[in-house]
């Protein structure tokens, strides 16, 4: 599991004052001191278990979709609903109305007659599973794909991810992940040269599931 990336300018200075510092110290002390500065960084482990803590979030988002070929970006707005160990209910409210289910089973789009699971062979379709296991902090599902650096700690951190599987490397070139107890925004940059940034506001975690957001994840 890759660890956190300390060699900035700032943890440098600090652990070479320390270790001169504790030069003429004793073996035992200069081992405690190694083992202090090991014990505080925030490792993915740390991160996953983080991001996987609350039963329910619930939240606003905003979506920029910045294409080449437009001089503004296409901007999309909505609701988001993720429970842990069910999935994701993603709500687009505006410029049109259309709720999304992400779960493990796959994607399923509402309509007249209720949710409709949708093709699982597609760029899309990854792209929906990568926020599913971002949001929930599933960092073995993330590295089956990416190569994962972490910076940062759990108040303010930064996750940027590299694609190592062929589908994904056609589709995105890195995908920059920010937050703190929770996420908070998701950048998407794309190999055609576009990008997405997602924006998660107003998240709450102390909001259990209505009986109507029960009823859409047991459909």
């Amino acid at each position: 599991m890759p660890a956190m990336d300390v060699n900035d300018k700032a943890g440098r200075l600090t652990l070479r004052s320390a270790l001169r510092f504790f030069a003429g110290k004793p073996a035992p002390t200069l081992i405690a001191l190694l083992l202090s500065f090991s014990a505080h960084a925030f490792d993915l482990q740390q991160l996953s278990d983080q991001l996987a803590k609350p039963s329910v979030i619930h939240g606003n988002f905003t979506q920029e979709k910045h294409l080449r070929a437009l001089p503004q970006p296409l901007v999309s707005k909505g609701t988001f609903v993720l429970a842990k160990d069910q999935g994701l209910l993603w709500l687009l409210k505006s410029p049109l109305q259309q709720d999304y289910r992400i779960t493990a089973q796959g994607i399923a789009r509402r309509d007249a007659n209720g949710w409709q699971l949708l093709p699982n062979k597609s760029a899309g379709a990854e792209q929906n599973r990568l926020f599913l296991a971002v949001l929930q902090g599933d960092s073995s599902g993330l590295q089956r794909d990416f190569d994962l650096q972490l910076q940062g700690e759990a108040q303010q951190w930064k996750l940027t991810l590299t694609p190592r599987s062929l589908l994904l490397k056609q589709v995105f070139t890195q995908i920059n992940i920010d937050g703190g107890a929770l996420v908070r925004t998701i950048e998407l940059l794309e190999t055609q040269g576009d990008s997405t940034l997602l924006r998660m506001q107003d998240n709450t975690a102390d909001q259990p599931l209505s009986n109507a957001e029960q009823h859409d994840f047991a459909q």
